[in-house]
């Protein structure tokens, strides 16, 4: 009866685990020679019979019959004596089979193969999780909110495998209740230790391209591809798209009739402003489309060094630069070419840069980011709108106008 904990043992993991017959063999056999080899210094003349199903174990050692006082190696060699008191009719240079008892090995290391059969079986779990999770990197999982944390929060698929979503890996508008189911992508699975570490992304740009293949149609069967995905995680996205039949009109089709289809992924995404373009491999044309919704008046390409300056009238300047910098700089990734924006006629203007003797340049830097780095750029602009726009002070603003009246009234 001394392995009855060890066979419940077996039975408990073989139901829990789901581990296949021929694996579980191969994990209690790994653990009881790693038993033997302790206890006896080698292994290699056991025999070891195990039936998972029952629980069933059988252990035999198999040693030489030598004559009495000539035994050398007590786990090789076996005197003549013993043996016949296995089986009477043993003699010399015979091989005998004797089974080896649980109870045999001691009490500790029987109690140590348990916690070496568990650690076995956990070991073989995070195994086949790390590969299931690793052939889903960049594909898009649902799991429950379990734990939230400050840096992260906590979730488990229907398995019970925990998945880590980080705060840096969240869009800024995400608020998400214990509970409640979340959409991400797989994004990297790394052993730490012997345990996996899962972690999601909402932020990734593939997240996005994974929407458009799940919410659109003709994206899952291949009418269109998506060519390129570029993000600020809930502000604002471009996302390029092509199709190999003329018939298609990729654009179209992805925002659906009166943005329909596209209404979804906007949600998903916490309202993330997304601009869909027609891929051409025309660099000219593709940055006139991803810098839309400006109306470009000219552009001057550099191709060797990557740069594009783009000549637009004044009242199409801030489109280009859109609010916060977003839509350039999503422009920018998209194409691959560093764009420099300029005003149409601005020879009658004064690039903000030259009152910075007057101006101080973080000030500069603000209006900037805005795409206000002109004189009459900011002149045209209402204050408050100013206010709200940048982290400027009012009062800061309203120096800044006074200076720039007086100065083109001196001019």
């Amino acid at each position: 009866m001394e392995n009855i904990a060890l066979i419940e043992s077996f039975s408990e993991f073989k139901d829990d685990k789901l581990i296949d017959r021929v694996t579980l063999m191969a994990i209690l056999e790994d653990v009881f020679r790693s038993a033997l080899k302790r206890k006896y210094g080698e292994d290699d003349n056991f025999d070891i019979i195990v039936n998972p199903d029952k629980g069933d174990l059988e252990i035999w050692r198999n040693r030489v019959v030598v004559a009495d006082g000539e035994v050398e190696d007590p786990n090789q060699e076996i005197s003549l004596t013993e043996a016949r008191k296995i089986e009477p009719d043993f003699e010399v240079g015979e091989d005998v089979s004797e089974e080896v008892k649980l109870i045999d090995l001691g009490r500790r290391s029987i109690l140590a193969l348990r916690q070496n059969l568990i650690a076995k079986i956990h070991e073989h779990d995070n195994t086949n999780i790390y590969k299931h999770f690793k052939d889903l990197e960049g594909e898009i999982y649902t799991a429950e909110v379990h734990h939230i944390r400050h840096r992260a929060i906590i979730l488990l698929d229907d398995e019970g495998n925990e998945i880590i979503l980080p705060k840096d890996r969240q869009i800024p508008s995400d608020f998400f209740r214990k509970g409640e189911n979340v959409r991400g992508i797989i994004e990297s699975v790394e052993l730490k230790g012997s345990k996996p570490q899962i972690i999601m992304s909402r932020t990734a740009p593939v997240f996005l391209e994974k929407l458009f293949e799940q919410e659109i149609p003709e994206v899952f069967d291949g009418l269109i591809t998506v060519k390129k995905v570029v993000r600020i995680p809930g502000e604002k996205a471009k996302v390029a798209v092509d199709s190999y039949d003329d018939r298609i009109d990729p654009v179209g089709a992805c925002v659906g009739m009166k943005g329909s289809r596209i209404h979804s992924i906007v949600r998903e995404l916490g309202n993330e402003n997304i601009d869909v373009i027609n891929y051409t491999s025309n660099d000219q044309l593709f940055i006139t489309r991803a810098l839309s919704p400006a109306k470009i008046t000219s552009i001057k390409m550099d191709e060797e060094n990557k740069r594009a300056e783009v000549m637009l009238k004044p009242e199409e300047v801030s489109k280009a630069i859109g609010r916060g910098g977003h839509n350039i700089r999503l422009a920018s990734q998209l194409t691959g070419y560093e764009i420099d924006v300029f005003r149409d006629g601005g020879e009658e203007d004064v690039e903000l840069r030259e009152f910075s003797d007057v101006i101080e340049d973080w000030v500069i830097a603000e209006f900037a980011k805005i795409g206000l780095d002109t004189a009459k750029s900011i002149l045209e602009q209402d204050v408050d709108d100013l206010v709200r726009r940048t982290d400027l002070e009012e009062e800061t603003i309203r120096e800044v106008i006074n200076v720039l009246k007086e100065e083109f009234e001196e001019q």
